[in-house]
């Protein structure tokens, strides 16, 4: 698994990570060991393309 990765348009407290391998995780930065959402690679990509348009 990768290092996680956050956009740099946010703030420090107020936006999502993610880290990007075999499956995906995403977590809030406002609470970091509350959990983590995974997800295969291929969910992960089909959701940035539907978030682009």
């Amino acid at each position: 698994m990768r290092e996680w990765r956050k956009s740099s348009y946010t703030d420090e407290t107020n936006c999502v990570e993610v880290r990007l391998g075999p499956v995906s995780q995403i977590r809030d930065t406002k609470d970091r060991s509350g959990g983590t959402l995974t997800v295969s690679s291929a969910a992960w990509g089909a959701f940035l393309r539907k978030a682009k348009r």
